[in-house]
């Protein structure tokens, strides 16, 4: 993923900030606990191809909050 990018996306619905989560090639946003998938080097970011995130990867992800860049 090209860094420029990663700095300037941001969460479709809420605006909020972005983590890249490069070994599962997602895009995590915290507030609205959605993981957004990058397909070819290319971040999907529309709801309706977001997964939800489950409890436990919400918690993990609030125990290690990583920036946005990994």
């Amino acid at each position: 993923m090209d860094k420029k990018l990663l700095e300037i996306l941001v969460c479709p619905l809420c605006k909020s900030d972005l983590i890249y989560k490069k070994e599962e090639l997602e895009l995590i946003c915290k507030a609205d606990r959605l993981a957004f998938p990058i397909r070819d080097d290319i971040p999907v970011m529309l709801e309706n191809e977001a997964r939800k995130l489950s409890l436990e990867e919400y918690d993990e992800l609030a125990k290690h909050q990583t920036s946005l860049v990994d």
